[in-house]
């Protein structure tokens, strides 16, 4: 009864919500966002609709093709899912192809809004049938949310308090089977248990040239901005290695073509466009060159503090540790030491200096 209560409330079907009519429900629900995986005709997302359209990562898809095939024939949900790796390389992607390819839909959350169990709650009981929860940047869940996930996720039911004090009883609630999906920047943040309830782990690593320069190159089509090798390799090389990045440099060279060029793209254009807003052929941008700048130039090359050369940028340590070092330390321009951060023969010689 107590299930058949909450779907009276909440089925879009019976709301309206599923064609747009007023009746529906409101947008901060959670089932509002519960998006069929095909996506809208609104979706202006250069983001892949089917696995047979993603490039990239194939030994990753090749595996998951197997998981789902399996699982459609038990007629059965797919086991959870955890994605980690750097930023941009396609974990929310994954997180709506895989229902895409399943049939089904996809509900989104996010780690840190997930305070509290109550917060929890909507999202699992408006599941349906072998659906599929995303829930991303999940290292950052509280561990009261976290421990509410276990028995959701291995016996697809949860525990309710009604009441308070001595008068307080528990309600266990059945829910419908569905398969979680859990994305993660730091996979080691998770908790050994929660970790081990997922049946499948996926590292995704970073793209290829190549690769970025056929995503580029389908992507262009989808603008309707056909873009040739040449101009593909340009955009590609500044990307670091991440789609998000490419397509990001792509829609800016969009831009700066219809603006300066009538709209015609040509890989000077591309080096033009990513010239102005500072992206050099390394991919470095002003601040990843300010940091380099500033050990090379204050600390002459180094070693320095983490918070020194913060402290000399004005910008906060965490700034760059997360946000600027990972690519300059993959990119082999500076060096971390016991002693602190160096920058390296290469960092020199693209800023065009001596040590």
């Amino acid at each position: 009864m107590a299930r058949e209560a909450v779907y009276q409330q909440s089925d879009p079907e019976k709301s309206g919500a599923s064609d747009g009519g007023d009746g529906g429900l409101p947008p901060e629900s959670p089932i509002a966002a519960s998006i069929p995986a095909e996506g809208s005709g609104q979706d202006t997302s250069l983001r892949p609709k089917r696995m047979a359209e993603m490039v990239g990562q194939r030994d990753v898809i090749e595996r998951l093709q197997i998981a789902i095939s399996a699982a459609q024939k038990r007629v059965e949900p797919l086991g959870h899912i955890l994605f980690d790796g750097p930023p941009g390389l396609g974990k929310t992607t994954f997180a709506t192809v895989i229902p895409s390819e399943m049939g089904t839909t996809v509900q989104m959350a996010n780690g840190a809004g997930l305070k509290a169990p109550k917060d929890l709650l909507p999202y699992l009981t408006n599941l349906s049938e072998n659906s599929v929860l995303f829930i991303d940047e999940i290292h950052r869940v509280p561990k009261a949310v976290e421990e509410y996930l276990y028995t959701a996720m291995e016996d697809f039911r949860i525990d309710i308090v009604l009441g308070d004090g001595v008068s307080a009883r528990t309600l266990n609630y059945e829910l419908r089977p569905f398969t979680l999906i859990g994305a993660t920047t730091r996979a080691g943040m998770l908790s050994a248990p929660l970790r081990d309830r997922f049946q499948i782990r996926e590292h995704l690593g970073w793209y290829t040239r190549p690769e970025l320069c056929e995503i580029v190159c389908r992507n262009s089509v989808k603008l309707d901005l056909p873009v040739d090798p040449d101009s593909a390799e340009v955009i590609a090389e500044r990307s670091r290695s991440t789609p998000r990045l490419a397509n990001n440099r792509l829609l800016w060279v969009r831009d700066y073509a219809q603006s300066k060029a009538d709209g015609n793209v040509s890989a000077q254009i591309c080096r033009d466009a990513l010239d102005m807003i500072g992206i050099d052929p390394l991919g470095l941008d002003k601040q990843d060159r300010g940091y380099l700048d500033t050990l090379m130039r204050v600390f002459a090359g180094g070693p320095a503090g983490l918070e020194a050369i913060a402290h000399t940028m004005n910008v906060s340590s965490d700034t760059l540790e997360d946000e600027v070092e990972p690519f300059l330390l993959r990119s082999e321009l500076i060096l971390r030491t016991r002693r602190g951060r160096m920058a390296t023969d290469k960092a020199y010689r693209h800023l065009k200096r001596t040590a």
